[in-house]
């Protein structure tokens, strides 16, 4: 018998009665870094272009914050090939929605709130699924193979598929091992899944830090996004990191009355120019001008905050600046009629 390790050799191993078992050893199952590079792979499939890409997707949030609205969202897109969130287009494909948290009355309420008057048939959708422990990645694959084009599969909540933990398994192992096999399956088949997820009620300066359970859940999933209204402006901002994903912050708008999602930008600019109205807004009710300090101390921010703001504001031609560093809203130059000059002087006052 050879030793383990010899290159091409067998390496005999014994079954529990004792019967000898031939086997090439783990490392010949390898590829040589040229061989590797020769090869040619396909292309990264987006499901949802910049927000969504193949692999297993972890989406959290705050409850009724409205994830189950944005994937609805996303579901209807992909299987109608249009548009997701009002201005992204998506390629046409088979969607499974589990909606373990609906039943189908609720569901077919939020369809009609949506006003979808042409539902596309590649979208199925269910209320009950089997855990981990009873078949969910078995029905999963059996879907997959009954289908033309599998792009999607949403699964909203996880908690509604996770299996028990094992006697000997740690919370962390318990989650990396479920999200690995559902990952397993989209990286298998160049899919999308998606599951959602509820963060914690303690926030965290990184959005990413407050989804809920171990890190195991994060560490399997290939993409993780993050629904959550930003603390200055609770405007809706989706987060979003990843292997194959750019990172994002995306501001989003809700229609309540429809059920739908918009875009609005990224997420700094429309802060930006919500926390500059604000500004402006405060300016246009007070009758004299206003210091920064003032400013900051009506609107609960720094003034070092406030000053950086209305330094932007003044380079724009938003605001005046009078003496002693107070400012008052435009009266006289229109924004639109500044010419560079005009510009220039206003940096070289400021300065």
């Amino acid at each position: 018998m050879s030793r383990d390790g010899v290159s091409g050799a067998k390496v005999e191993r014994f079954s529990p009665r004792g019967t000898a078992i031939s086997r090439l050893p783990a490392y010949r199952k390898g590829i040589s870094a040229r061989a590797l590079m020769a090869k040619t792979f396909a292309p990264i499939r987006w499901i949802v272009p910049g927000y969504v890409v193949e692999g297993f997707t972890m989406i959290a949030g705050a409850p009724k914050v409205g994830k189950s609205w944005l994937v609805l969202d996303w579901m209807l897109a992909v299987a109608g090939g249009s548009q997701a969130m009002g201005s992204i287009e998506c390629e046409s494909g088979d969607v499974l929605g589990l909606m373990l948290e609906d039943n189908p009355r609720r569901l077919q309420r939020r369809l009609r709130q949506m006003r979808c008057t042409n539902l596309p048939e590649r979208l199925t959708l269910l209320t009950e699924w089997p855990t981990i422990d009873d078949g969910c990645i078995e029905e999963i694959e059996a879907w997959i193979a009954g289908v033309d084009n599998p792009r999607l599969i949403v699964i909203d909540v996880f908690a509604r598929v996770k299996g028990a933990r094992g006697g000997k398994e740690t919370d962390y192992d318990a989650d990396y091992r479920q999200a690995a096999a559902l990952q397993a399956i989209s990286s298998r088949h160049q899919l999308a899944i998606v599951v959602i997820h509820h963060t914690r009620k303690m926030s965290a300066d990184d959005p990413f830090d407050e989804v809920s359970g171990t890190r195991g859940l994060t560490g399997a999933a290939d993409s993780v996004l993050v629904l959550k209204r930003d603390a200055g402006t609770t405007q809706p901002v989706l987060y979003g990191r990843g292997r194959d994903l750019e990172e994002i912050e995306t501001a989003l708008q809700f229609d309540k009355e429809t059920g739908t999602w918009q875009i609005l930008g990224a997420a700094w600019e429309v802060a930006d120019t919500t926390e500059q109205r604000i500004i402006q807004e405060v300016l246009g009710r007070s009758v004299d001008p206003m210091s920064p300090t003032e400013i900051a101390a009506m609107l609960g921010q720094t003034r070092q905050s406030v000053q950086n703001k209305l330094t932007r504001m003044f380079t724009d031609g938003k605001v005046e600046k009078v003496s002693a560093g107070r400012y008052t809203l435009v009266s006289r130059v229109s924004p639109v009629s500044l010419t560079r000059s005009q510009i220039e002087t206003r940096e070289t006052q400021e300065t």
